[in-house]
């Protein structure tokens, strides 16, 4: 089968799912992936011939996409602040939001800083800020052993993150490490009521876990968090913490008492970090 014509009838097949410039674009990106090829391959070389060693891997995958699973998981990787970050149903797939925080976290990180990421995922903030700052200790935690098993697992570098398993929402008396220089989190912020704007890959793969709070307590992990920073932030300390758009005033409102306290606006102009220091 030529390339262009399995890139055309895929992104046709595609387009009961997706806009299809979007469809098109997940296509090549799995050429890319599973072909080695370029984007444009087809186009400078029109006879150019998925190899037959290639074509069942291929359709396995496209039939993936057909059922709806996130490309990210499709190909296991999402690339995060420059780095390919592995991925599966286990963790939630990275945004370009949160590289935003973690530029916001690496102000004033230095070597020998103490650094706690709650809620890690994937590990993509806590191994970020490692392979960014070398010298610096991070610990993270998630409550998901199959989130910590696919973060220990990202690089084989030995000085990487200390993952622990536990819930953040269990504030414990005392914690390995403390006192901390830098508390981060990307926590679950997502109402219950807020799904039915929600595209259908993210609702049928991606963990509820990691998404979805209820109505009734949306800020339920940010109460915690403050907790977490009150006991175990040192002086001087700060918290970054990713949030809800529509909830910026609320979640800073829980770290009253703090030195300073910041809701900070992303690329788009939208609420979506609170930042504190001690």
């Amino acid at each position: 089968m030529l390339l262009s014509q399995f890139i055309r009838e895929s992104t046709a097949a595609l387009e009961a799912l997706y806009p299809p410039r979007e469809a098109k674009g997940l296509v090549v990106r799995l050429d890319e992936h599973i072909l080695g090829v370029s984007s444009y391959a087809h186009i400078v070389e029109p006879g150019l011939e998925v190899p037959a060693d290639k074509l069942s891997a291929l359709s396995a995958a496209l039939g993936r996409l057909l059922a709806g699973e996130p490309l990210q998981y499709v190909l296991g990787e999402q690339e995060f602040c420059g780095r390919p970050f592995k991925v599966n149903p286990s963790v939630l797939i990275p945004r370009p939001e949160t590289e935003q925080l973690v530029q916001e976290a690496e102000q004033g990180l230095r070597s020998g800083m103490r650094v706690l990421d709650l809620c890690t995922g994937s590990g993509c903030i806590a191994w970020t800020l490692a392979l960014d700052v070398p010298g610096c200790s991070v610990t993270a935690v998630d409550i998901s052993e199959g989130a910590l098993k696919v973060a220990r697992g990202q690089f084989p570098e030995p000085a990487g993150p200390l993952f622990i398993q536990a819930d953040v929402l269990d504030v414990p008396e005392a914690f390995p490490g403390a006192p901390f220089d830098l508390i981060v989190s990307n926590p679950p912020y997502i109402r219950e009521s807020e799904k039915a704007r929600m595209h259908r890959n993210v609702l049928e793969h991606e963990p509820e876990l990691a998404l979805f709070v209820p109505d009734s307590n949306p800020l339920l992990f940010y109460r915690a968090i403050s907790l977490w920073a009150r006991r175990f932030l040192s002086p001087g300390g700060r918290c970054i913490v990713e949030i809800n758009e529509e909830l910026g005033e609320e979640t800073a409102a829980l770290f009253a008492g703090f030195g300073r306290v910041r809701v900070i606006r992303d690329l788009f102009s939208r609420e979506r970090f609170v930042a504190v220091e001690k």
